[in-house]
């Protein structure tokens, strides 16, 4: 059961508040840069407390309890651009959490800490070329040499990739076939042999970065691997969690906020003789669309819940990712259907939505990926 205090309401209101003066007045000029000033709007954000809610006050962290980051991307799913709430999610809930979960208190003061401020911005460097979904399948390779790691390899489609300070790169460390073998590993972008290699022209998401990164025999400490050398895939996979999570939350206000302004159009539209929501077929659509929202509304608070009575979330994330996605879509194509000729042109926000919400299904964990993994878990796949 999901019980929101005074304070987590205050908090609501803050987040709201900021992405309403903060973010969406500088969307439009972010949309056409491609990118956003990331180390500004995080160290306004980590002035806030907003980049940290979880973690230890150690470190720098809020010590927040669960519902705080539920909250954070349900508001943020409100922005004007869905990239740059991905690319928060990125500095808080994709390239930290194993940091803040594993890594030496060195490792944290060097690089958890700016990062919960938000003077140094960070990225995840997971996907590679040739390895996409199937992470196992990971090339970039690091060789030991004394104290150091030597590593050599490219990543792809990293969000925050041309402005990160910092990356948390899952690479191979040993010769282990397979998940075996790999290790999470900080690596410093101003270190010889580190270079961007181009930043992404994409579909949508255009708010933020994203780019593809080559390590050329980048040497770092050994000393920057997180936790166990070779527990990398393990990690990783809990990390993803987290990640599969926060989308959830931010689609569902994204979904929810879509719908009120479609709603809104709806009542002042007028098309013979009377206003486009007197027709039933867009009310029924429209109320239809609300309850699947409510739905993994639901799911998503079920799953908030567990997290926070420390329970294994792995199936209700999976879940979550794989419906808040195909909701989300669902919602984006009949906002712009409803705004009709209009919704299609680029100076309506239903456009850029549409663009945005594309993207859902594929990254963090494609709908099959999600499929398999619940194939796999319910025992309908082979065993």
């Amino acid at each position: 059961m999901i019980t929101f205090t005074d304070e987590h309401e205050l908090f609501r209101s803050t987040v709201r508040g900021f992405v309403e003066t903060d973010i969406n007045p500088h969307v439009d000029e972010w949309e056409t840069a491609g990118t956003f000033p990331a180390r500004e709007l995080f160290t306004k954000m980590g002035a806030l407390g907003l980049l940290g809610l979880e973690y230890d006050e150690v470190v720098g962290g809020g010590g927040a309890d669960h519902l705080y980051t539920l909250i954070l991307f349900e508001e943020l799913g409100r922005s004007e651009s869905m990239g740059i709430p991905m690319a928060i999610g990125v500095q808080t809930d994709m390239a930290t959490p194993a940091l803040a979960a594993f890594g030496s208190a060195e490792l944290k003061q060097q690089y958890l800490v700016p990062a919960i401020t938000g003077e140094a911005v960070a990225a995840i460097a997971v996907t590679e070329p040739d390895a996409g979904s199937d992470v196992a399948a990971l090339t970039t390779r690091a060789v030991r040499d004394g104290d150091d790691w030597i590593i050599s390899g490219a990543k792809l489609y990293i969000t925050n990739g041309t402005q990160a300070d910092w990356l948390c790169a899952l690479v191979r460390t040993s010769d282990e076939g397979g998940s075996r073998g790999v290790s999470q590993i900080v690596i410093p972008t101003d270190v010889a042999g580190f270079s961007v290699a181009r930043k992404l022209d994409k579909l949508g998401m255009r708010g933020s970065d994203t780019a593809e990164l080559v390590f050329d025999e980048v040497r770092v400490p050994v000393a920057n691997t997180i936790g166990e050398i070779g527990r990398g895939f393990p990690q990783q996979m809990q990390q993803f969690q987290n990640e599969r999570l926060v989308a959830s939350y931010q689609a569902v206000g994204a979904m929810e906020h879509a719908l009120e302004r479609t709603r809104d159009y709806l009542h002042q539209r007028q098309a013979f003789g009377a206003p486009l929501s007197a027709n039933q077929y867009p009310q029924f659509t429209l109320a239809e669309l609300t309850a699947e929202m409510e739905m993994v509304r639901s799911l998503n608070y079920r799953a908030a819940a567990a997290m926070i009575a420390g329970e294994d979330v792995t199936r209700l994330a999976t879940i979550a990712k794989l419906t808040s996605a195909r909701s989300l879509r669902r919602v984006a194509d009949w906002c712009l259907q409803f705004h009709g000729g209009i919704g299609f042109m680029e100076e309506t926000w239903t456009a850029r939505f549409f663009r945005d919400a594309r993207l859902w299904s594929i990254g963090g964990g494609a709908d099959e990926v999600m499929l398999r993994q619940l194939a796999r878990m319910d025992g309908y796949a082979p065993r």
